[in-house]
């Protein structure tokens, strides 16, 4: 059977539960509102994220895959999951420290925690995409 030789691509889907506040503490409350709406509640609020993990590369003529689904999901929920899962963005998850907790912003620093972990598995990220809610969601395809 002759392999084939072209880049593929493959996504991982995987989910987590997290809060977080836009705000900008130099704002007043009633700026922050302005501004960022229901979102700035000083008491938080919280979605039910679903994230999408795009890698491309060479598919391997040994075992057909880009990347190992496997090793892909295990590398993506040591990285990032058990990090976002049933935690405040803002206070509790270290690669968002002194960002607004902004979904684009998520999306940039989920592809920073992962871009490494990828390459070591043999593929290459193509792009990030968190969905906050079923009609907002950022998309991030690197620098």
């Amino acid at each position: 059977m002759q392999p084939f030789m072209s880049t593929a691509y493959i996504t991982r889907k995987e989910r987590f539960n997290s809060a977080h506040r836009l705000f900008r503490p130099e704002f007043s409350d009633e700026q922050n509102l302005k501004v960022f709406g229901k979102c700035s509640n000083p008491n938080w609020h919280g979605h039910n994220y679903t994230l999408h993990v795009t890698v491309k590369g060479e598919v391997s003529p040994e075992t057909g895959f880009v990347a190992d689904l496997k090793d892909l999901s295990h590398v993506i929920n040591e990285k990032v999951i058990i990090k976002l899962d049933h935690r405040n963005i803002n206070l509790e998850v270290d690669f968002m420290k002194g960002k607004l907790a902004s979904t684009e912003n998520l999306a940039i620093s989920i592809w920073n925690e992962l871009e490494e972990a990828v390459e070591k598995l043999g593929a290459k990220l193509h792009s990030i995409r968190v969905e906050e809610t079923e009609n907002n969601q950022a998309e991030y395809f690197g620098k």
